[in-house]
């Protein structure tokens, strides 16, 4: 290991580490972070918030993927050497809360509203001994970038609200649909009802389901909460309202009964871009792409975005964020977790460059690379 120059110094009243020496992204590989310690941030966004970037992530243990501490955050200058800010949101011991020690906290992404000052964390949620039943959203708020953030509440999602892509004829059909009569699933017959509206007249008054997930600030301010729904066999895209801090009822469904999961979004020359995974467990597989010129849709879909070495199963790795590099054009990272079940905590982070062919991702593997440079 290269020798590294560590200077301690104070910023706004507080103080940090910051690295200096490494300056390349080696994806797959252990990376430290200013306390020689592997970065402990997984299924986790970056916020770009003065100047610096905020790395926020599910605190994983040695042999348990529940979640014993909460979400961390790290700040970086140059996306390569990353400071420990320590838990941003913490469990807690109280039994019976949302947020019990033990609970699944999965994908915290944080976002700043200016509206109202404060930084919004939004997690997918499990309650603790539950399993994946739950199926919930979860929100957090703070006014401070690092934290601590104050937990809210949690629930489905957009209970009462049938999706704004459903027409008329779609919904008389979907009345007609009887959530008791299907009994063996992924039949033909049943995938047709899926994609007809199947889970959704089901859960339908209590709220649809959210697990995997992402939030998507446009240009224009407004916010989207994006997540797998329908038992994971539908993305979902729902509208935020000014505040970020809850939904306004207006969503649409993505690629019905695909079986979409990890989704991961981002905005070019008026295009939108996700990324998303299939639904394999903690196991890798191919990468799905789409595209749409508004976030409403309609959406199509592109072939596998990942070029190079074990690109047909994502480089061994599942999508998790999309990152705008500022300051320089059209500059966007692919971040993705190597997932480790037995040992949760040497899960290990992919971050690529994402290139255009004719204005299509690709997304080449590269054994290191530098943010600094890359982009001329």
């Amino acid at each position: 290991m290269k020798l590294r120059t560590i200077l301690l110094l104070s910023f706004l009243g507080w103080k940090s580490l910051v690295v200096f020496g490494n300056n390349e992204i080696k994806s797959g590989e252990i990376w430290k972070d200013d306390t020689g310690v592997h970065i402990n941030a997984h299924g986790g966004g970056v916020l770009f918030h003065n100047g610096r970037y905020y790395w926020f992530g599910e605190y994983k243990s040695e042999d348990t993927s529940a979640a014993l501490r909460g979400v961390t955050c790290y700040v970086s200058d140059d996306l390569v050497n990353w400071t420990n800010q320590g838990i941003a949101l913490a469990v807690t011991d109280e039994q019976g809360s949302d947020i019990e020690r033990g609970c699944t906290i999965e994908r915290p992404k944080v976002v700043y509203n200016s509206k109202t000052q404060k930084f919004v964390m939004w997690f997918h949620l499990e309650l603790k001994g539950r399993g994946y039943a739950a199926a919930r959203a979860a929100v957090a708020i703070s006014d401070r970038v690092e934290g601590p953030y104050t937990y809210l509440h949690s629930g489905r999602v957009n209970a009462g609200q049938l999706p704004a892509n459903m027409n008329r004829e779609e919904r008389e059909r979907m009345d007609k649909l009887q959530p008791d009569a299907y009994k063996e699933w992924w039949t033909p017959t049943w995938t047709q009802a899926v994609k007809d509206g199947l889970f959704v007249k089901r859960d339908l008054e209590d709220g649809q389901m959210a697990r995997d997930m992402t939030v998507f600030v446009d240009d224009d301010k407004h916010a989207y909460h994006i997540y797998s729904s329908e038992d994971n066999l539908t993305l979902h895209i729902a509208e935020l309202t000014d505040d970020y801090m809850a939904h306004t009822g207006k969503y649409v469904r993505l690629m019905p009964a695909g079986h979409n999961e990890a989704p991961a979004i981002f905005k070019k020359d008026g295009t939108y871009w996700m990324i998303t995974s299939g639904c394999t467990g903690w196991d890798p597989n191919e990468a799905r792409m789409f595209s749409a010129k508004s976030i409403w849709g309609p959406w199509m879909q592109h072939t596998n975005p990942c070029r190079g070495d074990n690109h047909r199963l994502t480089f061994g790795g599942q999508s998790t964020y999309i990152l705008k590099v500022e300051g320089k054009p059209n500059a966007f990272i692919f971040m993705a977790d190597i997932w480790r079940p037995k040992h949760p905590i040497d899960a290990r982070y992919i971050w690529l460059p994402i290139d255009f062919e004719k204005d299509v991702p690709v997304i080449t593997w590269r054994e290191a690379w530098n943010p600094a440079t890359y982009w001329k």
